[in-house]
């Protein structure tokens, strides 16, 4: 029986065991139908850049205007989702911020992916870097062929790595 999890392992300091069906409210999602429409998978503005940028923009508004007390009738840290979207969207997930996370040692310079029909590729780190993880289609998980299907994020290359079951730095 196939697993629907998978695992970064390798010369990693923290190895990882990662859940994809978690991901359908994380909001560092893409879709992946809309992406494939533009250059580029991954957003060339990192996330937390984005944070930084509306966090600051958030001081000079408290410091020019004052600041505004929370009103309980109107939760300004709420996240909204479409629902629609959520059951009928395909959406995949960056993974350089989960490599970041295992912590590669200095000397592992690729990665090798591993799936469950005994297949191997292998990338550079860099490369390695630029991997986005599909994890629903049309509003489902990959149960046939997933748990994950791993695109190269240049929005070009449509042919997905299936059945993935590790990526282990070596």
């Amino acid at each position: 029986m196939q697993e629907f999890v998978f695992f970064i392992t390798g010369k990693v300091k923290k190895p990882l065991t990662i859940d994809p069906s978690v991901w359908i409210f994380d909001e560092r999602k893409i879709d992946l139908k809309k992406s494939f429409d533009e250059t580029s998978l991954i957003s060339e503005e990192p996330h937390l850049n984005t944070y930084t940028k509306a966090i600051s923009a958030q001081w000079d508004k408290e410091i020019t205007e004052g600041a505004t007390p929370p009103n309980p009738n109107r939760d300004t840290n709420r996240i909204s989702y479409d629902r629609d979207l959520l059951e009928t969207g395909s959406f995949a997930m960056p993974l350089a911020p989960f490599f970041q996370k295992a912590s590669p040692h200095d000397n592992a310079t690729n990665i090798e992916i591993e799936t469950h029909t005994e297949e191997k590729w292998t990338f550079t780190r860099e490369q390695a870097m630029q991997l986005v993880a599909a994890f629903c289609e049309n509003g489902k998980p990959l149960k046939e062929d997933g748990p994950i299907h791993l695109y190269i994020a240049d929005g070009i290359t449509r042919a997905p790595i299936r059945h993935v079951a590790r990526i282990s730095f070596i």
